[in-house]
């Protein structure tokens, strides 16, 4: 330990303190954001770092972000090494160079005290339009030439000088520009609170001393992470899932084919192994993962089954027991020019997932079944009549949560390596023409099991008249259903259909742009989850509850659990409830 660090009870406060600095960039940016999908749905994530690009400290946000972000500065510290200075606003969004997909963009803020580099303030959104063909960048693509504006790691302000000709740049190839440029701008005041309480932080207690504090969390956290993978059992298991398809219609019987990920996870001591080997080599679509992304879900999956009452401070210390392999050229680390805007959230959801289903061989008290995995995104884009103006709508539909070795899974809600929240139907309809007419629990979408896999939605979006849009979807586990563990059912799969006002229903594949005429109903069917032990386990009181409130119907508890009387079980739940 440094001598700069003096006592743990001051270590625990610049620790906690810097947590608080990322979560209070997340505040700022809810307050001043203008899309509805940062400042009502949160898809964004804030991170403090030092100097080298590791991270210290992360804000409560994203798993798909922040396992992933510290490539992301790490990028910058290459690209621009020693040439930083106060006032200097870095840019990217380049899944080539530690980004994670086009419409994932970076602000990267050093922080200076007194002219002593302390590290680095990062703030990663997710603009709802970043260009390409598609109103959303969500098109299904076959080179990440087509998937909108890529822009390597470029100085954005030097010296607190506004680069005009990058941002005119940047503003010209995106559809709604104006909102672009307001969260352009809640992104850099974010980080530049950061900055200024990094800086506050080295005034009160020194520069070198806060940066060896810095350095301390990290150690922390990495001997954390030891001990704790010390005590659980050696073992190795085997994991393999496949892939919807990747959004280009290329099977032997003109579908878009399928395709394979495998994992092996060997665990020994206080490190563990991820090894993709055998994985299908990368695909013509945009469901190609660079390993960063692969490994943020596979870091997310890991720190989930290793500390799940979250006691180990997340940074870059927890990933230096574990280390991912994964063959160049593969599914799970492509190389250019690899599309990938669809990888980004279901590839990180496939390993998340994935990593549960391999510990579940040597640990099945550590894991979780399969959630809805997949971020079941859907955009839509066109003219507003109401006012003439472009606009640009992005959403992540909830799906179930998976269940646990003790307790059922959770209804309709982000999971995995998301976290984000619901756009309230009353800022949807106000932002844009459409109308949601129903979102509601689907029953009996969770897979039975001892406990019950958490249930997904039933949705549906009207377009106004004299709205037409031109949507995309993005949505795995269409055919590949939400696997249960040590016995428990896969949830159900998800669907989603247009009907125009002709009523002639559409039922549209996983991935890919469609049209959508004024008037039509989008309806959408989330995932459910999978269970967790065998159904005949579970008890008979919960069954009761679960036909209650809805979660179960009672065809359901006669198919799935055998149950020959529901009625009477809802008898006596509705007598308790009383």
């Amino acid at each position: 330990m440094s001598s700069y660090i003096q006592d743990p009870a001051t270590f625990e406060i610049v620790k906690n303190s810097l947590y608080k600095i990322a979560e209070e960039m997340r505040v700022v940016l809810a307050k001043t954001a203008y899309s509805p999908i940062l400042k009502s749905a949160g898809d964004y994530s804030c991170g403090i770092f030092d100097c080298a690009g590791d991270m210290v400290a992360q804000g409560p946000d994203l798993p798909i972000h922040l396992g992933s972000m510290p490539d992301a500065v790490r990028a910058v510290v290459k690209a621009f090494d020693k040439d930083v200075h106060e006032g200097d606003v870095f840019i990217h969004n380049d899944p080539y160079f530690g980004g994670s997909h086009l419409p994932d963009v970076n602000i990267v803020r050093p922080a200076f005290y007194e002219g002593v580099h302390l590290g680095f303030a990062c703030l990663r959104a997710h603009w709802p339009d970043i260009g390409s063909a598609t109103p959303g960048s969500y098109g299904a693509v076959t080179e990440i030439y087509g998937e909108g504006l890529r822009l390597p790691p470029v100085r954005l302000y030097s010296k607190g000088e506004l680069n005009q000709a990058l941002e005119d740049v940047i503003l010209a190839n995106v559809r709604t520009p104006d909102e672009r440029k307001g969260d352009l701008g809640s992104q850099l005041a974010a980080t530049l609170r950061a900055c200024d309480r990094l800086a506050s932080l080295a005034e009160k207690y020194g520069s070198q001393r806060l940066i060896a504090y810095m350095a301390e969390v990290i150690n922390y956290s990495d001997r954390l992470m030891r001990a704790a993978l010390s005590e659980l059992p050696d073992g190795e298991g085997y994991f393999e899932d496949f892939c919807d398809g990747d959004g280009i219609v290329d099977g032997p019987n003109g579908e878009d084919a399928p395709f394979w990920v495998r994992m092996k996870v060997t665990k020994s001591e206080d490190s563990i192994v991820v090894d993709f080997e055998g994985s299908d080599p990368q695909v013509p679509g945009p469901m190609n993962a660079a390993l960063s992304v692969s490994a943020s879900g596979v870091f997310c999956g890991l720190k989930t089954a290793i500390d799940p009452n979250s006691l180990i401070p997340p940074n870059s210390g927890c990933w230096r027991a574990i280390t991912v392999k994964a063959p160049k050229g593969s599914v799970v680390n492509c190389e250019f020019p690899a599309p990938v805007v669809y990888s980004n959230h279901e590839m990180s959801h496939r390993t998340a997932d994935m990593v549960m289903g391999a510990l579940s061989q040597f640990m099945p008290d550590q894991v979780m079944a399969c959630s809805q995995g997949t971020s079941a995104v859907l955009t839509l884009g066109g003219v507003d009549p109401r006012t003439g103006n472009r606009y640009v709508s992005y959403e992540t539909i909830k799906g179930g949560f998976g269940a646990r070795p003790n307790k059922d899974g959770i209804n309709v809600i982000a999971s995995g390596i998301s976290n984000t929240m619901n756009t309230p139907v009353e800022v949807l309809e106000m932002a844009f023409p459409v109308r949601v007419e129903h979102y509601e629990i689907q029953p009996d979408s969770g897979g039975a099991g001892k406990f019950r896999g958490g249930n997904g939605a039933r949705r549906r979006w009207r377009m106004l008249e004299g709205a037409a849009a031109t949507g995309a979807l993005c949505m795995e586990r269409m055919t590949s259903p939400p696997f249960g563990l040590m016995g428990g059912d896969p949830g159900i799969t998800a669907s989603v259909t247009v009907t125009p006002p002709d009523g002639r229903a559409q039922t549209l594949p996983s991935k890919g742009a469609f049209s959508v005429p004024p008037g039509a109903i989008i309806d959408m069917t989330t995932p459910g989850s999978g269970g967790y032990g065998f159904a005949a386990e579970r008890d008979r009181a919960a069954i009761g509850r679960d036909l209650l409130d809805g979660y179960l119907t009672e065809e359901a508890a006669r198919k799935f659990y055998a149950i020959e009387d529901p009625e009477v079980l809802l008898k006596v739940a509705k007598e308790e409830d009383q």
